[in-house]
């Protein structure tokens, strides 16, 4: 027999010894055609070169302590094939070399910027930090951006995150125990003692890429959680860390490739961010091994074996035997612990069903009541500070926001409240003291909980009046405002309560809304068989209540800064805002105040016995009139117990001196708190951070709007903000005993009952059309969401059905063909270009390109790789949960669906008629299952499940016998569970259901346009660009679809 062919492994002994690196020696070695010389950390650390063993291929690599020119020296000398090459692996310590070189090589990277410094803390004039961004060479990065340092061997990144979302920093390192990253909400300057990269952040869904290569024409993935979430890493029972092996598209196997040859680096590992439907590479690792994969065991020694003949003995074939040396002896791969109980269910009609597509749409949880201050202003600070903030546009309004804004305007306000209250006088000292409280009430509200957040208080200056006054440099005049609107909006805060609420509903989703997973979600959504996506609307309640629910349902830890930024994304326009409706609405609550003031019996005038909710005015007392002066007289009374405490509370504050340092601000305190504020109760104070001034001035607002005295009127539009401010003190300051309380709530009850729903609708027809208009866009997103995901099941269906037909005529031991990039043959996805700001062409595939990502089943201990579930979440408020019902309930009365039943069964119908309140968390959930035992054409092939709950829909003043004791003295209400809109029985059809919804939605083809805007495109941007998904009819077929597959 012929010489063996010798391979060195020129390797410190950590490595040498690993078990990745045995495993493929052991494998190799079993071949029967390698000496394996192990050179071992005496000879490479103490001899001499020349000394080191001869050998015809060699294995060398840097580790810590290594002496890479060493082992330069050692290859000049012997010149054997190198499986990495050494003097590329210098660049590999730069992360500045590392981007240059990849975008040499068209690899696409983040969008970055350099800074760097000589000495530590030195100023550069191109590098600029303000509050929510930095600036480099003129190239602006938003936050969230990354910092990172240009050394590649520190591993201590940041990611630094926007005041809008609370700001602080994460900092990723690598493991330590099971934790990979930190959150510091108080970290918001960025570091200046070294030289750093700056890049753009790119959200992935809280999962990474790694990918590894053995030579240009292999590469294999694996996913695992992202440390950028919460930084708790994922083991299983052997206490490695849990990572799936994923599928890469053609696209991403070209990029293995040029990051293999751009480093000529054979085996490399690398980082890849999935982001927008487009893949980038962040980081390039040099010599990387896959752990705990026999499969991919196999593969490595296969190839590298095949490298190794064809450098040194092309004469022997390198064809795979047909059975593998040591495939007798490999042994079965351990179980991760994390095993699923069968996904597929067994309905009424004894049909085995795959549940396909969750859809819900939810409304936020408890929040402090929402405010609003109006004062005009002429003092000369507060319109200098305008000016400063709108460019100096002397008719322009401006909107404070920032921390920084909201800051320079308490200092204006600190100035100007008066020391003293002055004693009533005439009428314009009447107006003067006003102005002066409501300046005092601005102040507190600054001032509130010690923090400033834009994601919960917002300032609007208008100006009024203009003077002309002539200009400083004597050339002619200019305008200069007067006088000024300021418009303070602040409250409606996530409460602790609320933010439990959310994350206990999370909690419950994952467990309760996928047959048969239980933990089981938290695999699925790892392997990429879950496509999740989280819309908010842009109100900051929302916004924390999705993050929050978001951690409950992947059972994520930490703050919730982070997984806001990750994996939540805001789509105000789907979400947001009631102008579509705004004429329809105000002619609902005109009717309403028509039928309450009149004194008007309802629910006889066109409703029915059978049909009781067809009614004008449904839900309103009989003797609502009657209530009204009830209701003022008890608001008055409250209002003047909190008076008195105010009145206490301002006496303690006018001992203080207006010169004290003004109080730090923190605003990762505004994004609720965990637990309830023990120590503030326990002294006699509000809940939360609203002072007694703040919680006088919300109830004589209320006492003021509620009923005009001179004119004699009752404003009904009133009572559900009276209804929400006794719900809010009955919960959440019910040790304050405030005497009446429980009666004015039972009384705001009984009204707001019937006024809340009607504002949506004085009956059945108005509120199909009102409901049509708020939720047309979210409906159309609906929809598309179903299609799509039943065109991929079809697709999936198609494949597998191609497959199991090739997998009879074509069976064999070693799948390493299915992973050759075949750069030699068609590329399928043609060359990309070389640049990462080319984003925009062909955004309208982005959710496409994402559906690609797939589990790769050779490599998995999964059970059913090809299982893959949709879900989509929309958290937003009342309003678009009350519109989104209204079409369920009525949509067979337009005229286009004449004598079609109902979407909703007739038990559901007067379910909804007895429901009362949609309340915080309130929620519509859509469920699409699969019969797999129907033909792909047959209707009756995708079932459509509906449900709804009420939410925290209990009064405060109810204890229930089965409610933990903890939840009351926690100040949170249960959520009620979900009820059934529709019997499965009948079986909706998703035909069906796109049939009655198509008239109320959005058609696909009026989605605007995508767009990129300048900056972050993650958490800023308005994702209803995206909502092109795959536009319905645009699926691509199961033939261009499987590029994917290999």
């Amino acid at each position: 027999m012929e010489r063996k062919i010798r391979i060195g492994v020129c390797v410190m002994e950590k490595k040498v010894f690993s078990a990745p690196m045995v495993q493929i020696m052991e494998r190799l070695d079993a071949f029967g055609e390698f000496e394996i010389v192990i050179f071992g950390d005496k000879v490479i650390l103490e001899y001499p070169v020349e000394s080191w063993p001869i050998c015809d291929c060699l294995i060398a690599f840097y580790s810590t302590g290594y002496p890479l020119e060493k082992a330069e020296a050692y290859a000049a000398l012997r010149k054997p094939f190198l499986v990495n090459e050494l003097k590329q692996q210098h660049l590999l310590h730069d992360r500045r070399k590392v981007y240059e070189r990849l975008k040499k090589f068209g690899v696409p990277v983040p969008r970055y910027a350099l800074v760097n410094r000589e000495v530590p803390n030195q100023k550069l004039d191109y590098f600029i930090e303000e509050e929510d961004f930095v600036e480099v060479h003129g190239s602006r990065f938003w936050k969230p951006f990354v910092e990172k340092p240009v050394d590649g061997d520190n591993h201590s990144i940041m990611i630094y995150y926007p005041s809008s979302a609370g700001g602080g920093m994460k900092e990723l390192f690598r493991k330590v125990g099971n934790r990979s990253s930190e959150f510091r909400p108080e970290v918001r300057r960025v570091r200046r003692e070294g030289s750093y990269i700056y890049e753009e952040f790119l959200p992935t869904g809280g999962t990474d890429v790694k990918v590894y290569t053995v030579g240009p024409e292999y590469a294999h993935a694996e996913a695992r959680k992202s440390p950028v979430v919460d930084g708790v890493v994922m083991r299983n029972p052997d206490g490695k860390e849990v990572r799936y092996p994923v599928l890469l598209t053609p696209t991403e196997k070209q990029i293995a490739r040029e990051v293999c040859i751009a480093f000529s680096q054979s085996v490399c590992g690398f980082d890849l961010l999935r982001c927008e439907g487009r893949s980038y590479v962040c980081d390039v690792n040099g010599w990387s091994f896959v752990k705990n994969s026999h499969k991919y065991y196999d593969d490595a020694a296969c190839v590298l074996r095949k490298m190794f003949l064809e450098a040194k003995a092309p004469h022997i074939s390198s064809t795979i035997p047909p059975i593998l040396p040591w495939k007798i002896h490999e042994p079965v791969q351990p179980s991760e612990g994390l095993t699923r109980a069968g996904s597929g269910i067994i309905d009424t009609f004894g049909q085995s069903e795959e549940l396909r597509c969750v859809i819900a749409v939810i409304r936020h949880g408890d929040r402090t009541p929402k405010q609003k201050v109006k004062l005009k202003v002429t003092e000369e600070k507060l319109l200098n500070l305008m000016l400063k903030y709108n460019g100096g546009r002397p008719r322009s309004e401006t909107k404070l926001k920032s921390a920084v804004q909201l800051q320079d305007l308490l200092d204006a306000t600190r100035a100007l409240v008066p020391r003293n209250r002055p004693g009533r006088g005439s009428d314009s000292e009447a107006e003067d003291m006003e102005h002066a409280e409501k300046l005092r009430q601005v102040k507190a509200v600054l001032e509130e909980g010690g923090h400033f957040s834009g994601i919960y208080r917002k300032v609007q200056l208008k100006p009024l009046k203009w003077v002309k006054v002539a200009r400083i440099n004597g050339e002619g005049e200019e305008e200069w405002p007067v006088e000024a609107l300021m418009v303070l909006k602040y409250g409606g805060v996530l409460t602790h309560a609320g933010r439990k609420q959310a994350e206990e509903l999370g909690r419950y989703f994952r467990n309760h809304m996928y047959p048969g997973e239980g933990t089981g979600l938290l695999r699925l959504h790892s392997t990429y068989r879950h496509d999740l996506k989280i819309y908010s609307s842009d109100e900051g309640r929302v916004q924390m209540s999705a993050a929050a629910f978001a951690k409950g349902l992947l059972d994520l830890e930490g703050q919730l800064t982070p997984i806001l930024v990750s994996l939540v994304s805001k789509d105000s326009s789907m979400l947001d805002g009631l102008e579509n409706a705004s004429i329809e609405m105000e002619e609902a609550k005109a009717r309403l105040n028509e039928i309450i003031t009149s004194g008007a019996k309802t629910g006889h005038s066109n409703g029915s016995s059978e049909f009781p909710w067809m009614a004008d005015g449904v839900g309103l007392p009989s003797s609502a009139y009657e209530l009204l002066p009830r209701l003022v007289e008890l608001t008055k009374k409250v209002t003047e117990q909190v008076k008195l405490l105010a009145k206490d509370e301002d006496e303690k504050l006018m001992d203080t001196s207006g010169d004290d340092v003004n109080p730090s601000y923190d605003q990762a305190k505004a994004l609720g708190k965990t637990n309830i504020d023990v120590d503030r109760i326990a002294a006699g104070l509000p809940c939360g951070s609203e002072g007694f001034l703040l919680m006088f001035a919300r109830w004589r607002k209320l006492e003021r709007d509620l009923y005009n005295e001179r004119k004699e009127r009752f404003d009904i539009t009133q009572i559900p903000d009276v209804y929400d401010s006794c719900k809010y003190d009955l919960l959440h300051n019910a040790h304050l005993n405030l005497e009446g309380l429980d009666e004015l709530f039972k009384v705001a009850q009984l009204l707001a009952d019937g006024v809340i729903p009607n504002e949506y609708g004085i009956n059945p027809k108005q509120k199909l059309k009102i409901g049509s208009k708020i939720a047309r866009r979210l409906l159309g997103k609906i929809l598309i969401d179903l299609r799509n995901t039943r065109e991929e099941a079809i697709s999936v269906a198609e494949l597998k059905n191609n497959q199991d037909q090739d997998s009879k005529s074509n069976s064999s031991e070693w799948d390493y063909k299915d992973y050759h990039l075949k750069h030699h043959g068609k590329n399928e996805d043609g060359r990309r270009s070389s640049t990462t700001s080319d984003k925009s062409i062909d955004q309208e595939d982005d959710d496409d390109k994402e559906t690609k990502y797939r589990l790769d089943p050779k490599y998995a201990n999964v059970k059913t790789p090809d299982r893959h579930v949709r879900t989509r979440l929309y958290f937003t408020s009342e309003s678009h949960i009350h519109s989104m019902m209204n079409v369920l309930r009525y949509c067979n009365l337009d005229e286009s669906l004449e004598g079609e039943e109902s979407l909703l069964s007739s038990s559901a119908l007067q379910r909804l008629y007895r429901t009362k309140e949609l309340d915080y968390m309130s929620y519509i959930v859509l469920r699409m299952f699969e019969n797999i035992e129907v033909d792909l054409d047959d209707p009756n092939r995708f079932r459509i499940e509906m449900t709804f709950s009420r939410g925290a829909d209990r009064s405060p003043l109810e204890k229930s016998r089965c409610e933990t004791p903890s939840l009351h003295q926690e100040h949170i209400l249960p959520i009620m569970g979900p009820e059934r809109l529709r019997e499965t029985r009948s079986g909706l059809t998703l035909e069906k259901m796109e049939k009655m919804l198509c008239p109320f939605a959005m058609p696909p083809e009026d989605f605007p346009p995508p767009t990129i805007p300048h900056g972050f495109t993650g958490y800023f941007s308005n994702k209803s660009a995206n909502v092109l998904e795959r536009l319905v009819n645009l699926w691509r077929s199961p033939k261009h679809a499987n590029g994917s597959g290999k």
